[in-house]
């Protein structure tokens, strides 16, 4: 093997790929081993999903692996967060409030700092819902406590607002969009939720998915939906035996509305739809089955905090490492680890996947496909270059 294919190799171990030409204007030349030569090129829509497949085919099932984890711990080092992604290989990273310092251009520098290879970014996400849930406390615009009561364009200008704001840090993903419904003030989600009525939440959440396109890709939360579900899901699995075809009535229609205006994440949570699955649905096949095959779901499939699986107390969900692997197996493509997570987490929860697919506990096609989808949204990211826009003196947003 040349050194042209050796130093990619090398490059997707580091977390630092070389995207690979690989159309028909790709370059003839070749190394003087024969090899040929690897060229560093943007990603466009037309071959983002080749060279996806092209680099996660040069990976071992290790590098696989971590690409389909997000990991997280807490601190505003930008040389300790370069150093974990580095020594991890992972695929993302979720930035919580222990990481947010005190200003713009600080946290732009921390993501510069994150972002090893402008080639194959990691998927810096964030939780920026604003009001309830806010990690970047310069953020102003309007939050679902109001939008909710308010014409749809209202929710369309705030995520604008606030996807300027995520992309202006350097964050390419944003965790921000509540897709569930409810009308029932004494629920967990309602404060959160974007509407009352399955309508108006669709109406919403369609206006807040195409504020935020274009600037950070946006997610669409807490599938099949908080709002049936009571109680709160940090620390018990809430459960529902709303009934199928009810759900397609009522807290589906936010989701599919979401899905058809162009979410690129899709974040599962852990809530049991028992009439459908007794599984919560982060760990159902047959709820990342009904995602893809009947509402249309193409991209990146995300479990909620696997850490509050952990946290619910039962014993069966007490393995953390054996929650990654099954929610891997159930259909996600990339794994959330922020509760009770250490810098060591997420590379244990590489070995369980490594061993889960040597054992064939994970089919390594599954690997594969949720490793290339991921792979193919960083590759988005470095085509749209977002999350990498200078900050500069950080004007206001807006």
């Amino acid at each position: 093997m040349g050194r042209a294919r050796r130093g990619a190799i090398a490059a997707v171990a580091g977390a630092a790929l070389l995207v690979v030409s690989l159309g028909p204007s790709a370059a003839a030349a070749t190394t003087a081993d024969g090899d040929p030569v690897v060229t560093v090129v943007a990603a466009t829509p037309a071959d983002t999903q080749a060279q996806a497949a092209a680099l996660v085919s040069a990976m071992d099932v290790r590098q696989k692996a971590a690409t389909v984890v997000m990991g997280h711990i807490p601190t505003t080092d930008p040389t300790a967060l370069k150093d974990y992604l580095q020594r991890t290989g992972i695929g993302g990273f979720i930035l919580m409030g222990a990481n947010i310092p005190g200003s713009e251009g600080a946290l732009h520098d921390l993501t510069t700092a994150m972002t090893i290879d402008p080639a194959l970014p990691p998927l810096i996400a964030v939780d920026q819902e604003g009001g309830d849930v806010s990690r970047l406390p310069w953020d102003d615009f309007p939050s679902s406590v109001t939008l909710k009561t308010q014409p749809a364009d209202a929710s369309a200008e705030a995520f604008a607002g606030r996807g300027a704001l995520v992309q202006r840090a350097g964050i390419g993903v944003n965790f921000g969009v509540v897709a569930d419904v409810t009308a029932d003030p004494s629920m967990f989600i309602y404060r959160r939720a974007l509407g009352t009525t399955p309508d108006d939440s669709a109406a919403r959440v369609t206006a807040a998915v195409a504020g935020e396109g274009g600037q950070a890709l946006t997610t669409l939360k807490h599938f099949p939906g908080h709002g049936a579900a009571g109680g709160d899901s940090h620390t018990m699995i809430p459960t529902t035996g709303l009934s199928k075809a009810d759900w397609e009535a009522t807290d589906a229609r936010p989701f599919a509305a979401g899905i058809k205006a162009g979410a690129e994440l899709l974040m599962f949570g852990h809530l049991a739809y028992t009439a459908v699955d007794a599984a919560p649905a982060s760990l159902s096949a047959e709820w990342h089955r009904i995602a893809r095959d009947e509402l249309g779901f193409q991209g990146v499939a995300v479990t909620d905090d696997l850490g509050m699986l952990e946290a619910s107390g039962d014993p069966q969900y007490r393995d953390p490492v054996a929650n990654a692997v099954a929610a891997l197996a159930a259909g996600n493509d990339l794994l959330l680890t922020i509760m009770f997570s250490n810098a060591d987490t997420a590379p244990r929860i590489v070995d369980g996947i490594v061993a889960a697919v040597g054992s064939g506990a994970v089919p390594a096609a599954r690997l594969d496909d949720a490793a290339t989808r991921v792979t193919a949204l960083r590759l988005k990211l470095a085509a749209e270059g977002r999350g990498l826009d200078p900050c500069g003196d950080c004007t206001p947003a807006g």
